[in-house]
């Protein structure tokens, strides 16, 4: 049931909820907003009725206007903003020491409000937690890797990770994983409209909201290789549905480096769309 309620004695009957529907599935012409019969199963569950609407009167989806967070006028001041984008700077060297759990999972919350196509809301966050989950983690890709090229089934473009493998092995200098505390992967069903895209933009929220935080962040496409192609039963291992698509692996912990300004960047590459 999509469990459609409204408060009467709230509503201004002012057709904002039915205005702003994604699919037009709230009836604006009835005396109180309600759902059009036959379209419940249209409705795409992004809440937007009961985010708009300016008098708290609607409920959707057992979820209550009262316990969502009310939007101030300049949340984040846009200039604060634009600074945070332009001095993050990608993390190659880590403080040993773990992030609480409690803040990770904090930080993944609020990732989780990343839009997603349709709104089907389908990202699957698979995360170490401790120091031990990463070192198993991370012994078991180097272990694919060398177990992949003595088996002549390593990618001649990829045939570089066994460098980074004999350097972990021999020296223990680790160039996957950078000696983070903790790694990040996302993943989406493969049925859902963008899962690509899903990763991709979850794993930018939860990048600027770290860096927000004073955590340093690296995307890392080496581990998306050998979760990909060079051993794809290690993701299964870990718990990544077999029906998902990889999306992309964020490494973070505290930086043990600090940047005292931004680069300069090379230039905005611009094309104006005409059709003139």
């Amino acid at each position: 049931m999509i469990d459609f309620i409204i408060d009467k004695e709230n509503c201004t009957q002012c057709g904002l909820c039915a205005a702003d529907c994604p699919t037009l599935v709230i009836n604006p012409k009835t005396e109180y907003p309600e759902i059009k019969e036959g379209k419940e199963a249209q409705c795409i569950k992004c809440q937007h009725c009961l985010a708009i609407c300016p008098t708290a009167a609607l409920s959707i989806w057992g979820k209550r206007p009262e316990d969502s967070i009310p939007v101030k006028k300049n949340i984040v001041e846009p200039e604060a903003l634009a600074r945070l984008i332009k001095t993050r700077r990608s993390i190659r060297k880590f403080k040993p020491e773990e992030l609480e759990k409690e803040f990770i999972h904090e930080l993944l919350a609020t990732a989780a409000y990343a839009p997603t196509g349709h709104n089907k809301n389908g990202v699957l966050f698979s995360v170490t937690e401790s120091k031990n989950e990463l070192s198993q983690l991370r012994n078991a890709v180097y272990e694919s890797i060398k177990n992949a090229n003595a088996a002549g089934k390593l990618p001649e473009r990829m045939a570089f990770l066994n460098d980074l493998q004999r350097l972990w092995e021999s020296k223990q200098i680790d160039v996957l994983f950078r000696d983070a505390p903790h790694v990040l992967i996302t993943s989406a069903p493969k049925t859902t409209a963008s899962p690509d895209a899903d990763c991709h933009i979850a794993l930018s929220y939860f990048e600027l909201l770290a860096n927000a935080c004073e955590i340093g962040t690296l995307w890392n496409g080496f581990i998306k290789m050998v979760l990909k192609v060079i051993a794809p039963e290690l993701g299964k291992q870990i718990g990544i549905p077999e029906d998902h698509e990889l999306g992309y692996i964020l490494l973070f912990g505290k930086p043990a480096v600090k940047y005292a300004r931004s680069i300069q960047s090379e230039g905005l590459h611009l094309n104006r769309i005409t059709l003139d």
